[in-house]
């Protein structure tokens, strides 16, 4: 059950700021890790698509290539 606001430890500056700065060391961990993640997503082989998927787009019925303008 969350704890409510009568149930919230107060504590002096010191005590609070050592717990803060334990919590950024944390922070700047877990961002570390997500830009790692992210780098190594980005790093992923693409797939080539081999099937010939037809759109409805701004000039009537188009390929994928067509709406990429042949940029892929």
């Amino acid at each position: 059950m969350a704890s409510g606001i009568k149930d919230h430890r107060v504590v002096p500056h010191d005590e609070w700021l050592a717990a803060r700065k334990a919590f950024l060391a944390k922070e700047k961990e877990f961002t570390h890790l997500r830009d790692e993640l992210s780098r190594q997503r980005r790093e992923l082989p693409w797939e080539k698509v081999e099937k010939t998927y037809v759109f409805d787009g701004p000039r009537g019925k188009e390929t994928l290539a067509d709406l990429l303008e042949k940029r892929s």
